[in-house]
């Protein structure tokens, strides 16, 4: 800047910032501050309050007579009384640096939930389980539980019913395991938090079985995305008819819906595999079928193909319900709860389900 002022009469203002490549406008700035006030004096609004006035607002609106009280009501009152400190805003203003100003009522306090982390790397790792509601006749609803394997998406169990009960959830899941010959030690069921999923008798069941357990945090929906999925599949497809004049046709219809999901429907989730070619492994021989129709294609015109070799959609080694590389970072990790044990194998077999109710795989 000094050889700027220098030579800046001779050659001119702009030349000489140029020359020793400094702004022109870093140089007016810094003539400007030069030759005005100290940096504090310019910071300093003219209408701040002395640190006097503002000791006053704060002595004032901290007395007996007025701590009880919001700053707009002592506002007024001051008023009355003939004197003015300051605006209402400013009041807030200081207090606010003060840290003397909050919500005085009492507020509700809601518990921090963990965020839950599942993975899935074969079938039987991890279900997932929900409860929908399907339109019945006379504005009369049926509750539809399905058990979803969240490798496979395959549905290994279902129960449609006339309400929803933890009596009826818990015979679901002992026909699920036993149906599959499932080994629960080595089980994850993951829900939400409605009242069936967190029953005692649910809890009590998981627990004498060694099932490890696993929630959703309350309105979180994306914490159970398989099911939701899948329940937007089955609301979504062509043939569902919204409500159903009886149970027996919404009993008949769902049967045959699972039945089309699990052996019939391509999901692009699995490599588009059916559930069950994933759920019995069968996958894997239909995926060196398509690898071999691949490779002939390739071998007949490899110029058609600008990446190289092309390989069939895959099935995903692992499928999380929360990933840790994107969730841990912020929320830390989540136990699942539960116990580590052998299902005993000379449990009786579930007991049948109410009447009004059906399982089916």
């Amino acid at each position: 800047m000094k050889i700027v002022d220098e030579h800046a009469p001779e050659v001119g203002i702009a030349p000489a910032c140029r020359a020793v490549e400094v702004s022109r406008a870093t140089w007016y700035r810094r003539r400007k501050t030069s030759s005005e006030s100290t940096i504090e004096d310019r910071r300093r609004p003219p209408r701040r309050l002395s640190d006097a006035e503002r000791d006053r607002v704060v002595n004032v609106l901290c007395a007996n007579e007025f701590v009880d009280r919001s700053p707009r009501a002592v506002y007024a009152m001051l008023l009355e009384r003939g004197e003015y400190l300051c605006s209402v805003r400013t009041m807030y203003r200081i207090l606010a640096e003060q840290r003397a100003v909050r919500e005085r009522r009492p507020q509700r306090k809601h518990p921090e939930y963990t965020v839950p982390i599942c993975c899935a790397r074969r079938p039987n790792d991890l279900w997932s389980w929900d409860i929908t509601k399907i339109a019945g006749p006379n504005r009369s609803w049926f509750s539809l539980y399905v058990i979803l394997d969240v490798y496979s998406r395959f549905v290994v169990s279902w129960l449609l019913a006339r309400r929803e009960s933890a009596f009826l959830a818990m015979r679901l899941i002992e026909h699920a395991i036993q149906t599959h010959d499932v080994h629960p030690s080595g089980l994850t069921i993951h829900a939400d938090r409605g009242a069936p999923m967190r029953a005692k008798c649910t809890a009590q069941l998981m627990a004498d079985l060694q099932i490890e357990r696993s929630h959703s945090r309350p309105r979180v929906s994306n914490d159970n995305p398989f099911s939701e999925a899948q329940f937007k599949t089955l609301k979504y497809c062509p043939q569902y008819p919204g409500s159903f004049a009886s149970y027996e046709p919404a009993k008949s219809w769902s049967a045959s819906f699972f039945d089309w999901y699990n052996n019939d429907h391509r999901h692009e989730g699995i490599g588009f595999f059916t559930p069950a070619d994933v759920y019995t492994g069968r996958h894997l021989q239909l995926t060196c079928a398509r690898q071999r129709v691949l490779d002939d294609a390739y071998a007949a015109h490899p110029e058609r193909f600008v990446r190289g070799r092309p390989t069939p959609p895959a099935v995903p080694d692992e499928v999380w319900i929360n990933q840790p590389t994107a969730v841990t970072q912020l929320f830390g990790p989540s136990p699942f709860g539960g116990s580590q044990g052998v299902w005993g194998a000379g449990g009786e077999a579930p007991q049948g389900i109410e009447a009004g109710a059906t399982i089916a795989r």
